[in-house]
């Protein structure tokens, strides 16, 4: 029985799986929208018990306010930051190997001849030529200019994207039970009453997770970027947007944002000395990630984790290794989510087996 019952579920997960496969733009527009919408319940929650006078609003309308409250917040980041990326960018691409050796080669030199007495390398005079070919295979800054132009370019083409998954979205917030019946459309009768309380739990978990992941978001680009532009550091609003939005990628986000930060600081204090200026400057960097990192690791990601995943911190290490391996970057990102989901569905339909309750047995708690 357990087996017929283990299959009865599988069967539709694979169903499900080949058509995530097969229709995988439509299926995404569909997941962002269903994120949206729940980002959203709490507004259309306030807007549909909203009384002035004996007028009250209704779902249609309370969605469409909805959803404009989500297009102002989007233009006005959008307003806020591209011009300040294009203008990064334009700077980051007029950046040439000459520049950056000419600020760098002697404290770089002094880095060699160390390591030369602890015998690691030879003792030789760091070369303009070594400095080009090893910094290009990591980083082209001519490059940069092209790439962002390509990437508004390209924009233009995802412009059916953006109304497909406002339009989606609209549909999701006015009826609220629209997604709940797309999803028992494919699953058997007898399992409806547990897939409504599944889709439920996962829509209360993620709900949680995406609403601590934008305060997380909130904080760090607070925290970083007035923090450097209370120590000077040019560009800070920019540094510490991107570090919070690079932070989404469990582990080597935060090292990413580290590294960006410190090139853009070199890049934009290329002709001052190294060692009264730019090393000062590079280490305020330094500790306010590492500051940044330390409320991230013991403040916040405990609090978004025990309030939406519910899985021990070692089982999530591993889960995002794997999903690195198998994904890459947007593996990474899309690991806890994704886990979540299936940790829920396999508590409710597979519990019989020993393993499911193992990864489970947080969730009720």
């Amino acid at each position: 029985m357990n087996f017929r019952r283990t299959i009865l579920i599988l069967l539709p997960l694979l169903l499900i799986g080949l058509i995530v496969y097969y229709f995988t733009d439509v299926v995404a527009y569909v997941l962002i929208s269903w994120v949206l919408s729940m980002v959203g319940q709490p507004i259309m929650k306030f807007l549909t018990g909203l009384k002035i006078k004996n007028f009250q609003l209704g779902r249609t309308f309370s969605a469409i306010v909805t959803l404009f409250i989500f297009v102002v917040i989007f233009l006005g980041l959008s307003f806020i930051f591209i011009p300040m990326i294009v203008e990064q960018a334009n700077n980051l691409s007029q950046v040439r190997y000459e520049s950056i050796f000419s600020a760098l080669q002697e404290p770089l030199q002094r880095v060699n001849n160390q390591l030369a007495e602890w015998g690691l390398v030879s003792q030789e005079e760091i070369s303009f030529a070594d400095f080009r070919d090893t910094f290009a295979n990591y980083f082209k800054p001519g490059v940069i200019g092209n790439f962002v132009g390509s990437v508004f370019s390209v924009a233009s083409s995802f412009m059916i994207g953006i109304f497909s998954i406002l339009f989606i979205t609209f549909f999701f917030l006015k009826e609220s039970n629209l997604f709940n019946n797309f999803i028992l459309a494919l699953v058997p009768n007898k399992y409806e009453k547990e897939t409504l309380q599944v889709i439920e739990d996962i829509s209360s978990m993620l709900r949680n997770y995406f609403g601590g992941i934008l305060l997380q978001m909130t904080i760090i680009t607070i925290l970083v970027s007035t923090a450097l532009a209370l120590l000077g550091v040019q560009n800070a609003l920019l540094i510490g947007f991107f570090a919070a939005l690079i932070n989404v990628i469990p582990y080597v986000g935060p090292l990413i944002g580290a590294i960006f930060a410190m090139f853009s600081t070199v890049s934009t204090n290329l002709n001052v000395d190294f060692y009264e200026v730019l090393m000062p400057l590079l280490i305020k960097v330094v500790v306010v990630f590492a500051g940044m990192q330390a409320v991230d690791n013991f403040v916040l990601q405990p609090f978004i984790y025990s309030k939406s995943v519910k899985a021990h911190p070692l089982e999530i290490f591993i889960l995002i290794l794997a999903a690195a391996k198998i994904g890459g970057i947007l593996g990474m990102i899309l690991a806890i989510p994704a886990y979540t989901v299936l940790r829920v569905i396999a508590a409710a339909f597979l519990d019989q087996w020993k393993i499911v309750q193992k990864i489970t047995q947080g969730i009720n708690k």
